[in-house]
């Protein structure tokens, strides 16, 4: 099911970031941009969307007032430059707060969470039964679904990281910090700055090393107490 959306910013290259990034995600379809927030007012008067990323400081209207004033809102996600926003922008019942320049990743984590969100909304069994259990991650120039029950673990590879899965290894641009924000933070844990992995996979852990399969990944001095967590000994 496609998720519709549009963007409000007064900034032309902000709606451009927001634009490329909707374009990569194969589950949305961004109807409109906006530089004029009492445009796109008069369109939500019109169009039914179910997704709106809006800015908050904008020289007409902020954000804020723009969303409160709305009789039936979408959900939105906020795109801003500053953070202390936030709390408010929550007690609107926002979905996400996405500070820029936010990267791919985080753009995708957040359209995630409103997709899931939607699914729920339209009452399906399926949808209420079981939450959402996958990302899509972009890999050369395909977005590829992957199931986090088949993620053993997540390497980094340079510039790149490496989802090591059941059956195939991914090979994805972002960083470790970027993977860490695309997975949901009760089953993955970062070990080592180079390494995140499932904890559904981790077969056994010393001092040293977390053993996933036949590989043992070392734990690194800053991520101990995180590791400890996994066995329940934090």
């Amino acid at each position: 099911m496609k998720m519709t959306a549009i963007a409000i910013d007064d900034e032309p290259v902000a709606l451009s970031v927001i634009t490329a990034h909707a374009e990569k995600v194969p589950f949305m379809e961004l109807k409109r941009s906006f530089t004029n927030a009492f445009e796109a007012m008069d369109y939500l008067r019109r169009e039914k969307i179910d997704l709106l990323f809006l800015d908050i400081k904008m020289p007409d209207i902020s954000g804020l007032d723009f969303l409160s004033g709305l009789h039936e809102p979408p959900m939105t996600i906020f795109t801003t430059a500053y953070s202390e926003h936030a709390v408010q922008s929550f007690e609107l019942d926002a979905i996400d707060y996405l500070l820029k320049p936010f990267s791919l990743a985080r753009f995708l984590k957040a359209c995630n969470k409103a997709h899931s969100l939607l699914l729920l909304k339209q009452d399906k069994p399926s949808a209420v039964s079981q939450p959402q259990d996958y990302i899509f991650v972009k890999s050369g120039y395909e977005q590829c679904k992957v199931a986090f029950q088949d993620i053993h673990y997540v390497e980094s590879a340079g510039n790149y990281v490496q989802f090591v899965l059941g059956d195939r290894k991914l090979l994805s641009r972002l960083s470790m910090q970027d993977a860490l924000d695309l997975l949901p933070a009760g089953q993955f844990t970062r070990v080592h700055r180079s390494y995140i992995v499932a904890n559904a996979r981790v077969d056994r852990i010393d001092r040293n090393c977390v053993y996933v399969g036949n590989t043992d990944i070392p734990i690194g001095a800053a991520f101990a107490e995180a590791v400890g967590k996994i066995s329940g000994e934090a």
